[in-house]
């Protein structure tokens, strides 16, 4: 079968993979082709560019001159939307959630009758339309909900997903896929190291700083909750989305700014190198689609608290190596004491973590099922 994958930003320029999204397109598209599809990401870019990826894929990326939120799709993309996949019959993966290139490709798609999926790649709970819901609502019933409507299936990262599009009237089918691990990020385990007992127990988030979306203001007011009764330390740490000075306040209004620290991203070194420093990876996400740093969390033997909106806390469950709490200030509390409670556990937590997602998440795996679903897909009228 003949997959391509739509993500305006893939670079295809050799640069690292940047951002949650890219990682997970790389991924699959390189656990498709390993399972025998011939794969094709398609991204738009200044220049025109065919690359061959280390992944056993080709990146075809398309100039456009047009800025990266536009309608407007590069010109040679259209066309070759219109001899190439119409032609051999593909099935293309629209990645993307409210933007308007995600938008334009599915209309592009829709227009030459090339079946699309789309992997929104978050959810579609009330919480993601509270920032800028002013932006949002409009764009959802004018924009959003049409490109979902037109596709043969939502790929989502968890079935319970389905519940909030369901309420916003959407009943297209949809797609379970897991996201898995990337290529070369596990730490080999003599390289793990855990903090003595006693010691204050230090938490990090890691990822985008953004207050409303991850839950960093319930995070903090938790873990001024905490250091009533407990020895802790939170880091918070990624690039920051626009709130980090407004949280950096809230530390100092709540008298922890001793115990929270701020950092900026670290794209020197493999995530799971970064969260290997620290006890506990929290991420109380009020919205989250599967949460990649609860993985990365996993390769490295790390306890985990995860929102139970996040994909990854079917997996936190499954394993043990974590808790997956409702994200509110009381639900992260309670989390926190049922962790410390079990702290004697946990390395051996993590490592019963980081055994499963070495098991049940690799991406040739991921990929063998999710392109079963595609070609049923393709088959239908």
């Amino acid at each position: 079968m003949e997959v391509a994958l739509y993500l305006k930003h893939f670079p295809a320029n050799g640069a690292p993979l940047a951002g949650g999204t890219s990682i997970a397109v790389d991924g699959l598209a390189a656990g498709l082709a390993a399972n025998g599809a011939r794969v094709t990401v398609l991204c738009e870019g200044r220049e025109r560019r065919t690359v061959g990826a280390d992944g056993g894929y080709t990146i075809e990326c398309f100039a456009n001159a047009r800025g990266y939120r536009t309608f407007t799709l590069a010109p040679e993309l259209g066309r070759y939307v219109a001899t190439r996949l119409t032609a051999r019959g593909d099935m293309c993966l629209v990645n993307g959630m409210f933007h308007p290139g995600a938008y334009a490709m599915g209309r592009l798609l829709h227009r030459h009758g090339v079946p699309y999926v789309v992997a929104p790649h978050s959810t579609y709970n009330r919480a993601v339309f509270r920032k800028n819901a002013h932006l949002k609502w409009p764009y959802w019933y004018l924009f959003e909900r049409g490109l979902l409507e037109r596709a043969q299936a939502i790929q989502v990262f968890d079935a319970s997903h389905g519940t909030w599009l369901r309420e916003l009237g959407v009943a297209t089918a949809f797609i379970e896929s897991a996201n898995g691990i990337a290529p070369g990020s596990v730490p080999a385990e003599s390289q793990l190291r855990w903090s003595a007992r006693g010691a204050p127990a230090n938490l990090l988030f890691f990822g985008r700083i953004d207050a409303d979306t991850k839950g960093l203001d319930l995070l903090l007011d938790a873990c001024a909750r905490v250091a009533a009764w407990a020895d802790v330390r939170v880091t918070v740490q990624g690039p920051d989305g626009g709130d980090r000075a407004a949280l950096e306040k809230r530390a100092a209004r709540l008298a922890i700014s001793d115990r929270a620290v701020f950092r900026g991203p670290d794209y020197e070194r493999p995530p799971p190198q970064v969260i290997g420093e620290y006890d506990v990876l929290c991420l109380p996400s009020r919205s989250e689609g599967f949460g990649l740093t609860g993985l990365e969390a996993m390769l490295a033997a790390r306890v985990l608290l995860v929102s139970e909106r996040a994909g990854i806390a079917r997996h936190v469950r499954a394993s043990d190596c974590g808790i997956a709490v409702r994200p509110t200030v009381a639900g992260i509390e309670a989390g926190l004491r049922t962790l410390f409670g079990r702290r004697a556990k946990w390395r051996e937590m993590g490592l019963r973590g980081r055994r499963y997602a070495l098991t049940n998440l690799q991406w040739q795996d991921i990929a063998r099922d999710v392109l079963a679903q595609y070609a049923a897909l393709a088959r239908r009228p």
